[in-house]
């Protein structure tokens, strides 16, 4: 097909090395908190460890490491980290799993994902020491759609799917496979019942998203902001569908560590832990959003317009499409909630693999409990919440529904069928 020819190819490939950086990088860029600093030293413990380095995806959701590092609280607990911008999902995995990084800003569902072979080699450990946010992600469609589906009007996605692919193949894009926003394209697709075979789906990097839509590359995508906030800025697309309403107060990005460093370096991790949650409790008081948007939109995190970003982490959402706005009151992007965003709750992680198997990328059910029992260092965290008198919520392994379709999930019991409507 034209759209996939070797031109687009390679045009794709142009604009994924120029938006990373390639050419002037040959990868990442560190900053630490003596470039540019805006930290309170006061109170400071001094430094007496290594240098650890964690990596960022450009999304919004990157902030808790970025204010933790700019706000001063890494420093506060001795720590001296540095942040490395990486250019795709797949490069947070290598250098994790490599200990190049010793922890990074990281798809809740990547080391479920790796360790069951779904998009690594089996048996691979990545682990999850804390939860960084919730909601926020979206999917976006391109102009195409416009007039024909609206803001949720997913039970009209089907229909018009089924028409434009009687002229053409349709596209769309995530950002990891087995990742969130995997998860959620896959979701919704099949809410809309739209067959995940008929359609063609693709992996992109998130900051290349709305250039690759630009040039026809894809008809939708889903992503972390700012970038759908881009696309309708850019006037390339609209906001479909929020994450928060397909599952409100979903499970989005975690802390996610070296193996070698979760075991060998305890102490500093806990400390990272209690800077990040701090870093959390600061980013969900709405009047430090204008400062936290613009710290994250700087070229060396996010590089993008601070008043994009702000707005949407204040839940105000300019749809496009001549779609108007819309305001979520209490399920815009959290990133503490008093304790129940940073809890990494093993049923979470059953659920992924669940759908791991429901989509086809498992043939056949894994060892549910023992895997996330081996990935989230549930005990770790409790340990920091104890010594911050951070309540730990008490809802882990108990049953629950998604919002889209009202599914019904048990994860005492994941292999069974889960019964929308139950």
């Amino acid at each position: 097909m034209v759209r996939h020819n070797l031109k687009h190819f390679l045009l794709s490939m142009l604009l994924t090395m120029v938006t990373a950086g390639i050419f002037t990088s040959c990868g990442s860029n560190s900053t630490t908190a003596a470039e540019g600093e805006t930290a309170t030293e006061a109170g400071a413990t001094p430094v007496t460890g290594k240098k650890i380095t964690l990596g960022i995806i450009p999304l919004t959701d990157c902030a808790p490491l970025v204010v933790a590092l700019e706000k001063g609280y890494f420093k506060k607990y001795g720590l001296d980290v540095a942040i490395s911008k990486e250019a795709s999902w797949a490069n947070v995995r290598d250098k994790i799993l490599t200990g190049e990084l010793d922890g990074a800003h990281c798809l809740f569902g990547m080391p479920f994902s790796v360790y069951t072979g779904v998009s690594g080699n089996a048996g691979s450990e990545m682990h999850i020491a804390m939860m960084l946010n919730s909601n926020g992600q979206a999917i976006s469609l391109s102009k195409d759609f416009c007039g024909k589906v609206g803001f949720r009007e997913v039970d009209k996605v089907g229909p018009v799917v089924e028409e434009m692919m009687s002229k053409r193949e349709l596209t769309f894009a995530m950002t990891y496979p087995g990742g969130t926003h995997d998860i959620w394209l896959r979701y919704w697709l099949a809410a809309a019942k739209v067959d995940q075979n008929k359609v063609k789906v693709i992996t992109i990097p998130p900051p290349q998203m709305v250039a690759n839509m630009k040039v026809g590359n894809m008809d939708g995508f889903c992503v972390g902001e700012p970038w759908n906030q881009v696309a309708v800025k850019q006037g390339i697309g609209f906001t479909h569908i929020s994450s928060q309403d397909i599952w409100k107060n979903h499970p989005e990005k975690a802390l996610v560590v070296n193996k070698a460093f979760s075991e060998g370096r305890r102490d500093e991790l806990k400390k990272m832990m209690k800077a990040i949650i701090e870093a959390s409790i600061w980013l969900d008081d709405l009047k430090n959003r204008a400062e936290a948007a613009e710290i994250i939109g700087r070229q060396s995190y996010v590089n993008a317009p601070a008043k994009e970003i702000e707005a949407r982490l204040l839940g105000q959402y300019d749809l496009g499409c001549d779609y108007g706005q819309h305001t979520y009151k209490d399920d815009y992007m959290l990133f503490h909630n008093k304790g129940f965003v940073n809890y990494p709750r093993k049923a979470y992680g059953i659920w992924y693999m669940n759908q791991y198997v429901r989509f086809g990328y498992l043939k056949e059910n894994p060892d549910y409990k023992a895997v996330a029992d081996k990935l989230i260092l549930q005990d770790l965290y409790n340990e920091v919440a104890k010594e911050m008198n951070i309540e730990v919520p008490n809802d882990d392994m108990k049953p629950f529904t998604i919002d889209l379709d009202k599914a019904y999930f048990d994860p005492n019991n994941p292999g069974s069928v889960t019964v929308a409507g139950k």
